[in-house]
């Protein structure tokens, strides 16, 4: 008999719909989706096609208006807003396109941030910081702040920060969009190496096909649903 394992992520009919506009937006129609541990997984589609949603509500930042979510096997529409929040920073890590670094904390301090937030004790969260900021390649920068990296510095450090805490899942939405091209080529083979060679299980979000092309799996949204699945057979 064969076994398969326990997604990482698991999105059954979620929809959402927006309200307080002229008249509702419905973001997602019933969206179903799952990963499992290791995989590489790309949302791509128009603006507005609601591949962003979808990042935020698995990644716990929203709720949806129908459908369930689970992350590791918790169901997140059983939890309160403070179960929401230890979620958010025990199990996923998160990738922005605008990098959202802390601009007074030092390149370190924001590295270690989500270890401290969890309860570790300092001199164990900076030694973690400092073996991930090696493995992105910007441990020359520890003690500079985010206003004196360059894009692509900033994102290697947002990209340690998420998964400094070794989390579950990270959710990367358009994380190379702020980014020239070069840059933002790097800025992919980093994460395809993380996935590769320690099994992070990303799930990102994007509009370019050759940003996509980096993934082992392809989700092809329009409109609010996904049209087609590529590379996953799920």
């Amino acid at each position: 008999m064969t076994v398969f394992p326990e997604p990482v992520l698991m999105a059954e009919g979620v929809t959402k719909i927006y309200t307080g506009a002229e008249a509702p937006v419905e973001a997602l129609r019933g969206v179903s989706l799952s990963l499992v541990e290791g995989e590489f997984v790309a949302v791509v589609g128009p603006s507005g096609c609601g591949k962003s949603t979808l990042l935020h509500i698995s990644g716990a930042m929203d709720r949806p208006t129908a459908g369930r979510i689970a992350v590791g096997g918790h169901f997140l529409d059983q939890l309160d807003d403070d179960g929401l929040t230890e979620l958010r920073r025990r199990r996923i890590g998160f990738v922005f396109q605008f990098f959202n670094l802390l601009p007074t904390l030092t390149v370190l301090e924001n590295i270690a941030l989500p270890l401290l937030l969890t309860g570790a004790a300092p001199p164990a969260a900076t030694a973690a910081a400092r073996t991930v900021s090696e493995r992105v390649g910007v441990s020359g920068r520890l003690t500079h702040f985010p206003r004196q990296l360059s894009g692509g510095e900033a994102q290697r450090v947002a990209i340690a920060r998420a998964v400094v805490h070794r989390p579950l899942l990270v959710i990367a939405d358009e994380p190379t969009g702020n980014l020239d091209s070069v840059t933002g080529a790097q800025v992919l083979h980093l994460l395809a190496e993380l996935n590769r060679e320690h099994g992070v299980t990303v799930l990102l979000a994007t509009h370019a096909a050759h940003v996509a092309a980096s993934a082992g799996r392809v989700v092809h949204m329009r409109d609010g649903r996904i049209e087609r699945d590529e590379g996953g057979g799920r």
